[in-house]
Formats: C-alpha cells, structure tokens, sequence
C-alpha cells in the first residue's frame, strides 16, 4: 500500500511539471497556468478562488472555460503574447468572482458579447496595456451591479464601449478610460445605465478625443469628471450635459477646447483648466459654487474677485455669533460673497482692471487720440496738398506729421479696445493681447515714437545746420541728402519696432501693448538701448537750439526784447520734448533694470499724459502757429471755395513781399535773426 501511495506520488509530480500542462498550486495563493499551457485545463480544482493565466500559449478564452470555478474570486490574465479574443461568455455567471485584470497580452484583438456579464459579487475590471484590443462588444458588459472600479486603458479601440447594461448599484463607482489614442469622440448616453447612484469620478485622460457629443451625460450622476490630457479635444457640445447632474470637479487641463458649456460652472466647486492654451473665455460665472480654480491664464482669475450669491434663503444658525468662525459653514450658508482659491494669480504686469482703469482715462485717451489724429491729418493733407515746392522742411515736416499720425492710431485702437472691452476685461483680454490687434498696436506705438525722435532730431539738425550756414550756399541741405537721411529713420524705426514681433521683449506682457517684457537680457538691452538713444536725441537737440541761440543772439540792428523771444519760442520746443520724453525714460530705465518705481496702473497715465504729448503738440508748434503753413492751408481751401478772402490776402503780401527791396541790404546778424525766426515757431515778421 505505501508503495501505491509513493507511486501516485511521483506521477502528480511528474504530470503538474510536464511540458505543456504546468500549473503549480501554492496553498493560500493562486493557481497558476504558465508557460507551456495552450488552453485552460479542465482538472483545475472546483474550490480555486484564485487563478492566475500568465504567459502561456493559450489563443483564446472559450465559453464556459470557467463555469466550473464557482469559488473563483479572483482571475488574472497577463503577458500571454498568443491570445487574441476572449470568447462569449467566457467569464458569465461566475457567482463569487470579485476581481478581473487583463493586462499586457499584446495579441489580444477582441472581447465578444457578454464576456462579463452575470457577475453579481464583481467590484473591480481592469483591461489595460493591450496594444491591438480593438473591438469590445456592444453587450460584453451586463448586469454587474456590484462593480465599482472599471478601467480600460492603452488600447486601440475605436468606438466607445458601450456600458449602458452594467446598471451597478455601488455608491463609490470609479470608471476610467485612459490612454486610448483612437477614441475619438464620446457619444450621446455614454454612461447612461453604467451606475445607479452617483458616480465617483469619470476620467477619460489622455485619449483621442476631439469632441464631446450633445448629450454625452445625459442621465449621469457623476461628481467628478477629467478631461485632461486630450490634446486634440477642440469641441465639447453646449449640450452635452444636459441631463447630468451632481458635477462639483470639471478638469480640462492640457486639451485644446475653446469654451466650456455656459450651464456646468453653477454647481462647480473645483475647476482645473491648467495649459488649456485654447481656452480663452469663461462662461457665464453667476451663480458659481466654485471654491477652487486652477487656470491657464492670469487674467481669468480676475472674474472670480467679489462674486456674490442671491440667497433666497438662509441657516437660521447663521444669526449665531460663533457662526464667523466656523468658516466652511458660514462660506456655504451664510455669506452673499464667495472666497474662490485660484491661481495663477495675477501680476504686476496684468492687474485686475480694464485697459483704461479709471473714468478720466478713458475721457482723456479719447481726446488726446482725436487731436493726434486730425492734428497730423491736417498738416498731411496741406503740405501734400499744397503747389508750393517741397523743400526739405517741408519733407521733414510730412514724415513728422505722419510719425505723429501713427501715435494717434495707437491710442485711437487702445480707446477702442477699452470701450468694447470695459467691465469684462478679464475674459478679452488673452484674445487681445495675444493677438494680432495688439501686436499691430504695439508696432505701430514703437514705430511712431521712434521716427517721430528721429524726424524732430533731423528737423533740428536741419535748422542748426541752415542759420550756422546760412551764408554758405555750397553748404545748403538738399533733398536728397534728406532722404537719405529719412531713409535711414524708417529702417531703423521699423527694425526696433519689429524686435518685440520675434521675440525681443514683448507686446503681450501688457493690456497697453507697450514692449513691457524685460525677462531676459536681451530685452532688458533692447528696451535700455531705445531709451538711451531718445535721450541722446533729446541732448542733441538741446544743444542745436542752444547754438542757434548763441548765434543769432542780439544782432546790432534787432530789437531789444527780440532775444527773448527767440529763447523762448526755443524754449517751448525743449520743453514739450523734456516733458514727454523726462517722465517715460526715467521709469522705464528702471522697470528695465527690473526696478519698478511704478506700477503698470500708474504707468498708464503716463501713457495718456506724457507719452503723446509731442504727437499732439507737434502739429501746432512746427506747422500750425508757423505763418508758411497757414498760408498754404488758406490756399488749399481756396481751391475748394472756402476761405476766399483770407487767400487774397496772404497772396497780396506774397507778392509784395518778392518786390524788389528799396532799402540797404540787412547785416550777416539779421540775416541769421531772421532765419532763426522763420525757422522755428511763428514769426509774424513784415516784409
């Protein structure tokens, strides 16, 4: 007897480590099929709870493979690089089976109908890293009304599985479908019949999906729902959670949507829309319950400051005095104001306002702009208009007019922008700044600042060079050496203000569209340098006014008071230029050496007060108070029947003025007296 007993011994032994048959059986753990195994065996104990298919060479999982285990809790299936479907069936009516991971069996093409279904004590699927599982069959899941975890991840499926049958009953049911790349799009009732009671979390991340169809959660409970990591998801319909309810955590972060459905920011309470590039406006934010945001874009959080509730009704613990102090409560119950967490916060550079902050702005922005704008239109239209002949000042005197013209575009597009933006700032403001209408603001700022210094410094130089010249004919500017000289203004007003367009600075940094980004070095020089050559322009024409003066000062046969006069006229001119260019240079070095005086706030009103002020004085100091101009301007109307008689008058004395003079002829002094005064402001001099 022994000896039968050591025999059959020996042949267990010999027949569990056979080729093509191994199953090792380890008490208290799980019964393993290895390699070798090429279809599930039939002698598999009746009480097995625990059964592990690893790397065998088993191509399918037939129906009723399993029936047998009715004890089964447990079933793992992995790394068996043959088998390719799951059969019909294959795992129904196991009574005890709680748990099922089907992962990495790289073969694995297809699930077929009702492959889980019957499976009432079942809490958790798993079915993840099957690179060529491209089929699941619209009735492969039903009736599992314990599940409470399902999770199908990196796949090549293409249609979105159905779950409509699986009607759980579990109060903390957490579904995810991840790594999917071919998904893409959720249809209508996706998770209609999945659960019902509420849903945990739903998270389909990093996915295909490009859209989210109209009434995808139609007739879902779900708490939380996670969109992230979908890089092509441009769409979600406004519909789309029509029937939903019990949404309180929304996370798109990382996709490409351009909205969000205006209804489901009511009953939020978190939202995540972190590198959300596309998303660019808010919804409508009455209402909210959002205690948490995390966004993509400074300027949004600005909705969140001070939103109130309309309660209709309130805790009657609210009347406690100890009710403050319990903060949850009182934030929920309690208070009209709502304390939302968001980040990122906003900055120095883009606080929570308009673009114009404040009522006098917005008055004087419009006012200055208009000035700017006729101002220079008119002095371009009189000067090209005009049939005298165009001699260098008055080709300086055109490329200042429309340098200045360009300005009062700018502030022109800036008034604009703030009228149709006002209130609302915060969710125009990306569109805006990140767009082409404030790059083309910024260009046309820069460039105009630029060659305006550049054609009041020439117009100065042009003026220092004819009075201290003035005998010397051989000597005298022409023309074309003017335009070599404008030339050369607009290359390199055009240059600096393309810089910030290629990454040198930037005009987005601001609502003001201003070169305001001095981050790195290379800013940091570009924005110094421009400043430091404004400056040196400005010494420049100092010291030509200056020379001019000493020239003509106190000729022999000049009046007496005629210097002061001069002086003064010079005056003016340095003074519009200190003013406007004293404040800018001197708060802007400092910004740029990342030591801010003043916040872009403050900044704004130099912007309104300093920054245009050459712009609009310009038009009045160089052509209107100048008796030259006028005359042409009356000429030119004259053409068109109006100012007649002003016309005939200012022709009159031209003509009187070319008679021959019958006096002596004026010393070298007066002859640069006069040139000085007819070469700056108006001088109401006789012939």
């Amino acid at each position: 007897m022994s000896v039968i007993m050591l025999m059959i011994m020996v042949m267990n032994t010999v027949t569990a480590s056979a080729p093509g048959s191994e199953m090792h059986i380890k008490p208290g753990g799980c019964h393993k099929l290895g390699s070798g195994v090429t279809e599930i065996p039939s002698n598999i104990p009746s009480n097995t709870q625990c059964l592990r298919v690893k790397q065998t060479q088993i191509r399918e999982i037939p129906q009723g493979a399993l029936t047998s285990l009715q004890h089964l809790r447990k079933l793992i299936i992995m790394k068996n690089d043959v088998l390719e479907s799951i059969s019909t069936s294959a795992f129904a009516n196991l009574s005890q089976l709680t748990y099922i991971i089907i992962s990495e069996n790289l073969a694995l093409e297809r699930i077929e109908a009702f492959a889980f279904s019957n499976l009432p004590e079942l809490t958790e699927i798993n079915i993840e890293k099957s690179k060529h599982l491209s089929s699941i069959h619209p009735d492969a899941f039903g009736n599992i009304t314990k599940l409470q975890h399902l999770t199908i991840s990196h796949t090549t499926l293409r249609i979105f599985p159905n779950f409509s049958k699986i009607q759980s009953t579990a109060t903390e049911l957490l579904f995810q479908l991840q790594e999917n790349s071919h998904i893409e799009r959720v249809p209508a009732n996706a998770f209609r019949g999945l659960c019902t009671q509420a849903i945990s979390e739903i998270r389909l991340t990093r996915n295909g999906i490009k859209e989210v169809a109209s009434d995808a959660f139609n007739g879902t409970r779900m708490k939380k729902l996670s969109l992230r990591g979908n890089k092509h998801l441009t769409h979600i319909n406004p519909n789309a959670f029509v029937g939903s309810s019990e949404l309180v955590v929304l996370d798109v972060s990382h996709t490409t949507v351009t909205s969000l459905p205006d209804s489901i920011l009511g009953g939020l309470q978190r939202l995540f829309a972190e590198s959300a590039l596309e998303l660019k406006k808010l919804p409508s934010l009455q209402l909210t319950k959002l205690h948490q945001a995390s966004l993509t874009y400074q300027s949004h959080c600005c909705a969140f400051q001070n939103i109130r509730r309309n309660r209709s009704r309130w805790n009657h613990l609210c009347s406690n005095p100890n009710a403050p102090g319990q903060l949850h409560f009182y934030r929920e119950h309690c208070s009209n104001f709502t304390s939302i967490t968001c980040s990122p916060a906003p900055d120095a550079f883009n606080p929570c306002e308009d673009i114009m902050s404040v009522v006098p702005l917005r008055v004087l922005i419009w006012i200055i702009s208009i000035l700017a704008l006729l101002g220079n239109a008119v002095v371009l239209l009189v000067l090209i208009g005009s049939r005298s002949k165009l001699t260098v000042p008055r080709f300086l005197m055109c490329h200042l007019a429309f340098a200045d013209l360009c300005m009062g575009i700018y502030l022109a597009v800036i008034a604009t922008v703030d009228m149709f933006t006002r209130g609302r700032y915060y969710n125009d403001a990306i569109d805006w700044q990140m767009g082409l209408g404030c790059s083309a603001a910024g260009f046309f700022t820069v460039f105009a600042s630029e060659l305006s210094v550049f054609t009041l410094t020439a117009i100065t130089l042009e003026r220092w060079h004819t009075i201290t010249h003035a005998l010397r004919l051989d000597r005298k500017l022409r023309l074309r050496h003017a335009s070599i000289v404008m030339t050369a203004g607009w290359i390199f007003s055009s240059l600096a203000a393309l810089l910030p367009t290629v990454g040198v600075s930037s005009y987005s940094k601001v609502s003001i569209c201003l070169p305001m980004d001095v981050e790195f070095l290379a800013s940091q020089v570009y924005i110094v340098s421009l400043l430091l050559l404004n400056i040196l322009a400005f010494f420049c024409v100092c010291g030509c006014y200056l020379s001019i003066y000493l020239t003509v000062r106190n000729p022999s046969s000049a009046p007496a008071h005629a210097d002061t006069r001069v002086a003064k006229r010079m005056a003016i001119l340095i003074f519009t230029d200190f003013i406007c260019m004293a404040p800018i240079s001197f708060f802007a070095i400092s910004a740029a050496l990342k030591l801010p005086l003043i916040t872009v706030s403050q900044s704004k009103f130099l912007l309104v007060f300093f920054y245009p002020i050459n712009s609009c004085s310009n038009p009045f100091l160089y052509a209107f108070c100048t008796r030259t101009f006028r005359r042409d301007f009356f000429f030119l109307a004259a053409r068109f029947g109006l100012f007649k008689t002003r016309a005939q008058i200012y022709r009159t004395e031209s003509s009187s003025c070319q008679q021959p003079a019958w006096t002596s002829p004026k010393s070298s002094h007066v002859v640069l007296y006069s040139l000085a005064n007819a070469l700056s402001l108006d001088v109401k001099q006789e012939c």
